[in-house]
């Protein structure tokens, strides 16, 4: 009965918690998440770039 208790008492210290948080509102997540996507897309356009001229370099120097 003891650890039932203490269950629910740590719910409840949870929701009070939860309570405190503050969220970001809808056009924040939606400006974050382009932000987000913007990055990772030229992030990955670097890398291709870079991973392009790295192989380049590799097939002109070892002749393949």
């Amino acid at each position: 009965m003891l650890g039932l208790k203490r269950f629910f008492s740590f719910i409840g210290e949870v929701r009070a918690e939860v309570d405190k948080v503050t969220w970001p509102s809808r056009q924040e997540v939606i400006i974050t998440t382009v932000v987000v996507f913007a990055i990772a897309l030229i992030a990955s356009l670097f890398f291709a770039l870079v991973d392009t001229g790295w192989y380049r370099i590799v097939h002109a120097i070892i002749g393949r």
